[in-house]
This record gives structure tokens, sequence and C-alpha cells, in this order.
């Protein structure tokens, strides 16, 4: 190596990697130099929006369900635009939105058009309008719980699972993967199987102490379906696979939406605080949506018995 390159390679080595602004301490070990413009790019943008939420979405939020729950000039307008998501979240708290279900219930995921297809329900909003709910994923073939399995079947040869040759694929041709949201560049073999054996971690993790809601990221979200079915949304998937994966009896779900048909009915015209009480009730009466969706592309309906392997705890 030259002086020049001696020189580059101290440099480079003296100035801290940056990780994303949504990964975990084991990634770390993935961080690399080479995407730290797109990391620190993201981290800004995270920390943005964040910033905006913090200081203008949650004190507007505020004084619109303050309004709505006091029934002031406004209130069903503030209503007709879905209530304010995060506000209404921090009014009634966590556990009043939180469902403990079988994991292996939960096999119907909303599969939102693209957005210039058709508008989707805003993340902001409680109450969503529209046929969302109607197009639905089968969690049980989709791209995760293969993932899961794959790599918990193959753990001690991961060289054979679909995504250590997709990401091998990908450095062959030159264009190694990289995540500026998790902030790391898996650009030789041996970084790919460090990724792998990170979700491998994961799922022992759970198998040996349960599905600990305290040390996840983001909670398992779920909707209400206009007949007040659980469909999986947003993130989280990968945990949902491996509790499906090793048949865990319960999880926690945090509803962040219902769809507007099913609101008007179990509210029963009501508005404000008692509108909300007859939701937390209602709540409780919800189970996870086992069919497919009237609009589903292509649609899959066949029973989960004999589907998934056998519960596994650790010994």
């Amino acid at each position: 190596m030259s002086k020049v390159d001696e020189g580059s390679a101290a440099r480079r080595a003296g100035r801290a990697v940056l990780m994303g602004p949504e990964t975990d301490k084991e990634f770390m070990p993935l961080g690399s130099f080479e995407i730290r413009r797109r990391v620190l790019l993201a981290r800004l943008t995270a920390a943005l929006r964040d910033d905006v939420q913090r200081y203008i979405g949650m004190p507007a939020g505020r004084i619109l369900l303050k309004r709505w729950l006091s029934g002031k000039r406004g209130a069903r307008f503030i209503e007709r635009h879905g209530l304010p998501r995060h506000n209404l979240e921090e009014y009634l708290g966590a556990p009043a939105l939180t469902l403990h279900i079988d994991p292996r219930t939960l096999i119907r995921n909303v599969a939102f058009l693209p957005r210039k297809v058709e508008k989707r329900p805003s993340s902001m909003a409680f109450i969503w309008d529209g046929h969302w709910d109607l197009r639905r994923d089968d969690l049980r073939l989709g791209s995760r719980y293969r993932f899961i399995s794959d790599i918990d079947e193959h753990r001690d040869q991961l060289e054979r699972t679909e995504r250590f040759q997709e990401l091998a694929a990908c450095i062959e041709q030159g264009r190694p993967w990289s995540s500026h949201q998790k902030g790391i560049l898996l650009d030789t073999p041996e970084k790919i199987k460090s990724y792998l054996r990170v979700y491998i971690g994961y799922l022992d993790d759970m198998a040996a102490k349960g599905y600990v809601a305290d040390v996840t990221r983001d909670d398992l979200g779920v909707a209400i379906s206009r007949e007040g079915r659980i469909l999986k949304i947003n993130r989280g998937l990968h945990r949902l696979a491996m509790a499906q994966r090793l048949g865990l009896p319960r999880v926690p779900v945090r509803v962040r939406a219902v769809h507007r048909i099913w609101w008007d009915q179990i509210t029963e015209g009501a508005s404000g605080q008692l509108a909300l009480e007859r939701l937390c009730q209602a709540l409780g009466q919800c189970v996870a949506e086992q069919k497919a969706g009237t609009l589903d592309s292509a649609p899959s309906d066949f029973p989960s018995e004999g589907f998934w392997p056998l519960p596994r705890r650790a010994d």
C-alpha cells in the first residue's frame, strides 16, 4: 500500500461511521463510511420530521382533538377528516389501543395500491375512508415469513438461503445492497452472513424470552376493517413472522386506524368522549381477518392447519 493509500485509509478509519435513524445496535458492525452522505441525509430528514411533529403537529392536533371532545363548532368537520391519530393515541394511552392476539391468526396485510394509482389514507388520521381494507396480502406467503423460515432452516449454511444469494448477486453485479435508513453496506459475503445472523439472534432471543414489546423500535401496527376485523399494516412484519414461526401464544398489536364504516357503526352517531368509550369497548371484540379481500388481485384462501411448524421454545 502506498503512503497516499495508507494516509487515506487512516483518515477514513479515524472518522466515525454514521448509523441510520432506523438501525439497532446489532447492525453497527455493518456500518460503512462509503454511504455516510446518504445516511446523514436520512438522519437529518428523520430529525426534521420528528421536530415538525413535536413542535407543530402535536400542538395543533391537541387543539383539534380538544375541540372535538368538547363538541365545539367544527367538531364534525374534524371527525370527517379522520381525527388526529397521534393525539388520540396520546389521549387514550397505549393500553386502550393494544390488543393481544395469536400471531398465527394475523395472516392478512393491507395491500395498498401505488400512490400514483390511488390516494392512500393519511397516516396522520385515525379514521380511514376508502377501499383499502378490501385489498389484502397473505402473510403466510409473504417475503418476510419466507425469509425468516429460510434463515432458520439454513442457519448453519446461510449461503444456501434465498436472501444470501440475492445479496451476493448484487455484489457480483457491482451494486452491493445498502440501507441508508440502517446505515449498513453489505459489500462482502461475510457481511451478508453477519446481517442474516442478526435476524437469527432476534429469533432465538424471542424464543427464549417471548415477545418483549419494550425492546422493539415500533409496535405491531394494525387497522380495523369495515367489518371489524384486524388487518396488519406498516412496520413490524419481520417480528410478526418470527412470532408466527415460533408459535408464540400471544403478541400485542396496536390499533393505528379504523375504517369509517366500522367507526360509524360502533359509535352510533355519538361524538367526543362517548364515541371513544364505545370505540374502546368494541375493539375488545375484534378478531383477525382470515379471508382474502374482495379486491385481491391474486386471492389465496386456504386453511392454516398444517401450514405452521410446531411451536418452539428454547431449551
